[in-house]
Protein backbone atom coordinates (compact mmCIF):
# COMPACT_ATOMS: atom_id res chain seq x y z
CA UNK A 1 0.00 0.00 0.00
CA UNK A 2 1.57 3.49 -1.17
CA UNK A 3 1.22 6.41 0.98
CA UNK A 4 2.04 9.96 0.49
CA UNK A 5 4.64 12.04 2.62
CA UNK A 6 2.74 14.26 5.09
CA UNK A 7 3.89 17.62 6.02
CA UNK A 8 0.95 18.98 8.04
CA UNK A 9 2.19 20.48 11.34
CA UNK A 10 -0.06 18.90 13.09
CA UNK A 11 0.81 15.95 12.19
CA UNK A 12 4.63 16.56 13.38
CA UNK A 13 6.36 14.05 15.80
CA UNK A 14 6.45 14.77 19.58
CA UNK A 15 9.42 16.66 21.13
CA UNK A 16 9.45 15.25 24.96
CA UNK A 17 11.79 16.66 27.73
CA UNK A 18 12.97 13.95 30.12
CA UNK A 19 14.75 16.43 32.20
CA UNK A 20 11.49 17.42 33.48
CA UNK A 21 10.99 13.98 34.95
CA UNK A 22 13.69 14.39 37.48
CA UNK A 23 14.29 18.27 37.57
CA UNK A 24 10.84 19.56 36.94
CA UNK A 25 7.72 20.29 39.82
CA UNK A 26 5.21 17.22 40.66
CA UNK A 27 3.32 18.97 38.34
CA UNK A 28 5.83 18.86 35.55
CA UNK A 29 6.62 15.60 36.22
CA UNK A 30 3.33 14.52 35.75
CA UNK A 31 2.91 16.56 32.43
CA UNK A 32 5.36 14.64 31.29
CA UNK A 33 4.59 11.26 31.84
CA UNK A 34 1.01 11.99 30.22
CA UNK A 35 2.28 13.29 27.47
CA UNK A 36 4.89 10.44 27.00
CA UNK A 37 1.50 8.09 27.70
CA UNK A 38 0.28 9.68 24.88
CA UNK A 39 2.97 10.37 22.18
CA UNK A 40 3.44 6.15 22.52
CA UNK A 41 -0.31 5.46 21.85
CA UNK A 42 -0.88 7.95 18.87
CA UNK A 43 2.16 7.97 17.29
CA UNK A 44 4.79 5.66 18.94
CA UNK A 45 7.64 8.15 17.98
CA UNK A 46 8.63 10.85 19.42
CA UNK A 47 12.13 13.36 19.82
CA UNK A 48 13.70 13.22 23.04
CA UNK A 49 15.30 16.26 24.58
CA UNK A 50 16.85 16.82 28.05
CA UNK A 51 19.06 13.69 28.17
CA UNK A 52 21.91 14.75 29.84
CA UNK A 53 24.38 12.76 27.02
CA UNK A 54 26.75 15.58 26.21
CA UNK A 55 27.40 17.13 22.93
CA UNK A 56 31.12 16.42 22.96
CA UNK A 57 30.41 12.52 23.52
CA UNK A 58 27.56 12.56 20.61
CA UNK A 59 30.31 13.97 18.19
CA UNK A 60 32.78 11.68 19.61
CA UNK A 61 30.99 8.62 18.62
CA UNK A 62 29.38 9.78 15.15
CA UNK A 63 33.52 10.81 14.41
CA UNK A 64 34.33 6.98 14.92
CA UNK A 65 30.84 6.05 13.06
CA UNK A 66 32.45 7.74 10.16
CA UNK A 67 35.88 7.07 10.49
CA UNK A 68 34.87 2.87 10.74
CA UNK A 69 32.99 3.39 7.14
CA UNK A 70 36.30 5.69 5.55
CA UNK A 71 38.49 2.18 6.40
CA UNK A 72 39.96 0.07 3.14
CA UNK A 73 37.16 -2.34 2.28
CA UNK A 74 39.59 -5.48 3.51
CA UNK A 75 39.76 -3.88 6.71
CA UNK A 76 36.13 -3.77 7.25
CA UNK A 77 35.77 -7.42 5.49
CA UNK A 78 38.09 -9.03 8.14
CA UNK A 79 35.04 -8.44 10.62
CA UNK A 80 32.50 -9.08 8.40
CA UNK A 81 29.17 -10.66 10.07
CA UNK A 82 29.93 -13.84 8.59
CA UNK A 83 32.40 -14.56 10.54
CA UNK A 84 30.49 -14.38 13.64
CA UNK A 85 27.85 -16.81 14.06
CA UNK A 86 26.33 -14.37 17.07
CA UNK A 87 25.25 -12.53 14.31
CA UNK A 88 28.15 -9.49 15.05
CA UNK A 89 29.90 -7.28 12.88
CA UNK A 90 30.11 -5.38 9.19
CA UNK A 91 27.35 -6.07 6.28
CA UNK A 92 27.95 -4.28 3.07
CA UNK A 93 24.86 -2.86 1.37
CA UNK A 94 22.32 -5.06 0.39
CA UNK A 95 23.07 -7.85 2.55
CA UNK A 96 20.75 -7.34 5.26
CA UNK A 97 16.86 -8.11 4.50
CA UNK A 98 13.83 -6.75 5.54
CA UNK A 99 10.67 -8.34 4.75
CA UNK A 100 12.76 -10.11 1.84
CA UNK A 101 14.33 -7.20 0.38
CA UNK A 102 17.62 -6.20 0.31
CA UNK A 103 18.18 -2.11 2.58
CA UNK A 104 20.58 -0.57 1.04
CA UNK A 105 23.13 0.37 4.11
CA UNK A 106 26.32 -0.36 5.04
CA UNK A 107 26.41 -0.97 8.50
CA UNK A 108 28.77 -2.43 11.67
CA UNK A 109 26.33 -4.39 14.42
CA UNK A 110 27.00 -4.90 17.89
CA UNK A 111 25.55 -6.21 20.90
CA UNK A 112 26.11 -6.58 24.84
CA UNK A 113 29.82 -7.74 24.94
CA UNK A 114 29.38 -11.31 26.78
CA UNK A 115 30.87 -14.71 26.43
CA UNK A 116 28.97 -17.14 24.51
CA UNK A 117 26.66 -19.78 26.58
CA UNK A 118 27.45 -23.39 26.81
CA UNK A 119 25.66 -24.81 23.69
CA UNK A 120 23.95 -28.58 24.27
CA UNK A 121 21.67 -30.75 22.81
CA UNK A 122 18.63 -29.55 24.83
CA UNK A 123 19.80 -25.82 24.91
CA UNK A 124 17.02 -23.20 23.06
CA UNK A 125 18.41 -21.63 19.90
CA UNK A 126 18.26 -18.68 20.99
CA UNK A 127 21.38 -18.90 23.25
CA UNK A 128 23.16 -19.36 20.23
CA UNK A 129 22.96 -15.15 20.13
CA UNK A 130 25.16 -14.44 23.00
CA UNK A 131 28.94 -13.90 22.53
CA UNK A 132 31.53 -11.55 21.81
CA UNK A 133 31.14 -8.80 19.41
CA UNK A 134 33.97 -8.52 16.76
CA UNK A 135 36.11 -5.30 16.21
CA UNK A 136 38.03 -3.73 13.64
CA UNK A 137 42.07 -3.97 14.59
CA UNK A 138 42.55 -0.93 12.27
CA UNK A 139 40.82 1.36 14.58
CA UNK A 140 41.14 0.66 18.33
CA UNK A 141 39.18 3.78 19.14
CA UNK A 142 35.94 2.18 18.33
CA UNK A 143 35.36 -0.43 20.65
CA UNK A 144 35.74 1.73 23.76
CA UNK A 145 33.75 4.94 22.02
CA UNK A 146 31.11 2.22 21.15
CA UNK A 147 30.96 0.74 24.82
CA UNK A 148 30.80 3.53 26.45
CA UNK A 149 27.75 5.19 24.25
CA UNK A 150 26.01 1.65 24.77
CA UNK A 151 26.26 1.82 28.63
CA UNK A 152 24.63 5.25 28.43
CA UNK A 153 22.12 4.43 26.06
CA UNK A 154 21.27 1.86 28.11
CA UNK A 155 20.78 3.57 31.52
CA UNK A 156 18.58 6.20 29.77
CA UNK A 157 16.70 3.31 28.33
CA UNK A 158 16.00 2.13 31.67
CA UNK A 159 15.14 5.33 32.68
CA UNK A 160 12.33 6.29 29.90
CA UNK A 161 10.94 2.29 30.51
CA UNK A 162 10.40 3.55 34.29
CA UNK A 163 8.37 6.15 33.03
CA UNK A 164 6.43 4.34 31.05
CA UNK A 165 6.09 2.25 33.66
CA UNK A 166 4.29 4.10 35.99
CA UNK A 167 2.81 6.43 33.14
CA UNK A 168 1.00 2.83 32.66
CA UNK A 169 0.70 0.86 35.58
CA UNK A 170 2.14 3.68 38.59
CA UNK A 171 5.28 1.12 39.14
CA UNK A 172 8.41 1.92 38.01
CA UNK A 173 9.63 -1.70 38.00
CA UNK A 174 6.94 -3.08 36.66
CA UNK A 175 8.95 -4.43 33.37
CA UNK A 176 12.30 -4.61 35.15
CA UNK A 177 12.35 -8.30 35.80
CA UNK A 178 12.34 -8.97 31.92
CA UNK A 179 15.51 -6.62 31.50
CA UNK A 180 17.41 -6.38 34.59
CA UNK A 181 20.97 -8.18 34.32
CA UNK A 182 21.20 -8.79 31.43
CA UNK A 183 19.23 -7.26 28.70
CA UNK A 184 19.51 -7.44 24.83
CA UNK A 185 21.56 -4.29 23.98
CA UNK A 186 21.92 -3.81 20.45
CA UNK A 187 23.45 -0.92 18.20
CA UNK A 188 24.26 -0.11 14.90
CA UNK A 189 26.40 2.19 13.28
CA UNK A 190 25.00 2.86 9.18
CA UNK A 191 25.76 4.62 6.43
CA UNK A 192 23.19 4.98 3.67
CA UNK A 193 24.87 5.61 0.10
CA UNK A 194 23.06 7.86 -2.33
CA UNK A 195 20.98 6.27 -4.96
CA UNK A 196 18.85 7.70 -8.33
CA UNK A 197 15.79 6.82 -6.99
CA UNK A 198 14.16 7.31 -3.19
CA UNK A 199 15.44 3.41 -3.12
CA UNK A 200 14.90 1.09 0.24
CA UNK A 201 17.36 2.14 2.86
CA UNK A 202 15.57 0.24 5.42
CA UNK A 203 12.31 -1.16 4.34
CA UNK A 204 9.41 -0.85 6.18
CA UNK A 205 9.52 -2.40 9.56
CA UNK A 206 8.83 -2.37 13.17
CA UNK A 207 11.21 -2.49 15.98
CA UNK A 208 11.38 -6.18 17.86
CA UNK A 209 12.47 -4.42 21.15
CA UNK A 210 11.45 -2.82 24.20
CA UNK A 211 12.57 1.05 22.88
CA UNK A 212 15.11 2.35 20.31
CA UNK A 213 17.23 5.44 20.20
CA UNK A 214 18.03 7.16 16.89
CA UNK A 215 21.05 9.05 16.46
CA UNK A 216 20.74 11.02 13.10
CA UNK A 217 22.99 13.18 11.18
CA UNK A 218 21.84 16.34 9.16
CA UNK A 219 20.40 14.61 6.56
CA UNK A 220 16.92 13.53 6.93
CA UNK A 221 15.83 9.99 5.23
CA UNK A 222 14.20 8.47 8.57
CA UNK A 223 9.69 8.13 7.91
CA UNK A 224 6.89 7.26 10.19
CA UNK A 225 3.62 5.73 8.77
CA UNK A 226 0.92 7.37 10.16
CA UNK A 227 -3.30 6.81 9.18
CA UNK A 228 -2.77 8.95 7.10
CA UNK A 229 0.46 8.92 5.51
CA UNK A 230 3.97 9.08 5.80
CA UNK A 231 5.35 11.73 8.25
CA UNK A 232 9.42 12.96 8.18
CA UNK A 233 11.53 12.74 11.24
CA UNK A 234 13.32 15.68 10.68
CA UNK A 235 16.98 15.68 11.98
CA UNK A 236 16.40 18.09 15.40
CA UNK A 237 20.40 18.58 16.61
CA UNK A 238 20.96 17.64 20.01
CA UNK A 239 17.99 15.17 20.18
CA UNK A 240 17.08 11.45 19.82
CA UNK A 241 14.36 9.96 17.78
CA UNK A 242 12.63 7.22 19.96
CA UNK A 243 9.98 4.83 19.20
CA UNK A 244 8.51 1.80 20.35
CA UNK A 245 9.34 -1.82 20.15
CA UNK A 246 7.25 -4.72 19.94
CA UNK A 247 7.92 -6.39 23.03
CA UNK A 248 6.40 -2.97 24.75
CA UNK A 249 3.13 -3.75 22.28
CA UNK A 250 3.13 -6.88 23.81
CA UNK A 251 3.41 -5.94 27.27
CA UNK A 252 0.74 -3.45 27.16
CA UNK A 253 -1.95 -5.39 25.40
CA UNK A 254 -1.66 -3.68 22.39
CA UNK A 255 -2.07 0.02 24.41
CA UNK A 256 1.37 1.33 23.18
CA UNK A 257 2.37 1.52 19.82
CA UNK A 258 5.33 -0.33 17.57
CA UNK A 259 5.13 1.63 14.66
CA UNK A 260 5.90 0.74 11.19
CA UNK A 261 8.93 2.95 10.11
CA UNK A 262 11.33 3.08 7.30
CA UNK A 263 14.58 5.27 5.66
CA UNK A 264 14.84 6.12 2.08
CA UNK A 265 18.35 6.45 0.79
CA UNK A 266 19.82 10.26 0.15
CA UNK A 267 19.83 11.49 -3.60
CA UNK A 268 23.36 10.51 -5.35
CA UNK A 269 26.42 12.33 -4.10
CA UNK A 270 25.02 12.35 -0.84
CA UNK A 271 25.74 10.26 2.21
CA UNK A 272 23.55 9.39 5.66
CA UNK A 273 24.66 8.36 8.70
CA UNK A 274 23.01 7.45 11.90
CA UNK A 275 23.79 5.81 15.25
CA UNK A 276 20.38 3.29 16.44
CA UNK A 277 20.62 1.97 19.60
CA UNK A 278 17.82 -0.53 20.47
CA UNK A 279 17.08 -2.02 24.46
CA UNK A 280 15.61 -4.98 24.45
CA UNK A 281 14.50 -7.83 27.15
CA UNK A 282 16.85 -10.64 28.52
CA UNK A 283 16.83 -13.62 25.99
CA UNK A 284 15.64 -15.81 28.83
CA UNK A 285 12.48 -13.66 29.55
CA UNK A 286 8.85 -13.80 28.89
CA UNK A 287 6.86 -10.78 27.95
CA UNK A 288 4.34 -10.24 30.76
CA UNK A 289 0.75 -8.86 30.25
CA UNK A 290 0.89 -6.00 32.55
CA UNK A 291 -2.37 -4.95 34.68
CA UNK A 292 -3.25 -1.66 33.62
CA UNK A 293 -5.68 0.25 34.79
CA UNK A 294 -9.39 -0.21 33.91
CA UNK A 295 -9.58 2.97 31.57
CA UNK A 296 -6.26 1.93 29.99
CA UNK A 297 -7.17 -1.47 29.58
CA UNK A 298 -10.42 -0.63 27.65
CA UNK A 299 -8.76 1.34 25.24
CA UNK A 300 -5.94 -1.55 24.59
CA UNK A 301 -7.17 -3.90 21.72
CA UNK A 302 -3.91 -6.22 21.62
CA UNK A 303 -1.22 -6.28 19.69
CA UNK A 304 -1.03 -6.56 16.02
CA UNK A 305 0.64 -9.25 14.47
CA UNK A 306 2.07 -9.76 10.99
CA UNK A 307 1.07 -13.88 10.09
CA UNK A 308 4.28 -14.18 8.41
CA UNK A 309 6.01 -12.29 11.14
CA UNK A 310 3.84 -13.42 14.27
CA UNK A 311 5.25 -11.89 17.75
CA UNK A 312 6.19 -14.69 20.13
CA UNK A 313 6.11 -13.84 24.33
CA UNK A 314 9.38 -15.84 24.20
CA UNK A 315 12.31 -13.08 24.16
CA UNK A 316 15.11 -15.09 22.81
CA UNK A 317 12.66 -17.21 19.96
CA UNK A 318 11.43 -13.27 19.08
CA UNK A 319 15.07 -12.20 18.33
CA UNK A 320 16.29 -15.34 17.08
CA UNK A 321 13.60 -15.16 14.28
CA UNK A 322 14.57 -11.92 13.61
CA UNK A 323 18.03 -12.55 13.22
CA UNK A 324 17.81 -15.88 11.17
CA UNK A 325 15.11 -13.87 8.65
CA UNK A 326 17.26 -10.84 8.31
CA UNK A 327 20.65 -12.80 8.04
CA UNK A 328 20.15 -15.21 6.01
CA UNK A 329 23.76 -15.75 5.19
CA UNK A 330 24.60 -16.28 8.33
CA UNK A 331 22.01 -18.26 9.62
CA UNK A 332 22.95 -20.98 7.04
CA UNK A 333 26.63 -20.75 7.93
CA UNK A 334 26.19 -21.71 10.99
CA UNK A 335 22.53 -22.22 11.82
CA UNK A 336 21.27 -24.36 9.16
CA UNK A 337 19.38 -26.79 11.52
CA UNK A 338 17.22 -24.22 13.16
CA UNK A 339 16.48 -23.15 9.52
CA UNK A 340 14.60 -26.80 9.26
CA UNK A 341 12.75 -25.69 12.63
CA UNK A 342 11.80 -22.38 11.80
CA UNK A 343 10.18 -23.91 8.59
Amino acid sequence: MSHTVVERPGLALPVLDISRLDEGTREERLAFLEELRRAAREVGFFYLTGHGVPQAVIDRVQAEARAFFALPEEEKLKVQMIHSPHFRGYNRAGLELTRGKPDWREQFDIHAEREPLPIGPETPGWARLQGPNLWPEAQPDLKPVLLDWQARLTALAIRLLRAFSVALVDDPDALAPIYAGAPNQTMKIIRYPGQEEADQGVGAHKDSGLITFVLQDELGGLQVETSQGWVDATPIPGTFVVNIGELLELASNGYLRATVHRVLSPKPGQERYSVAFFLGARLDAEVPLLNLPPDLAEEAKGPESDPQNPLFRNVGANYLKGRLRSHPDVAQKYHADLLGERR
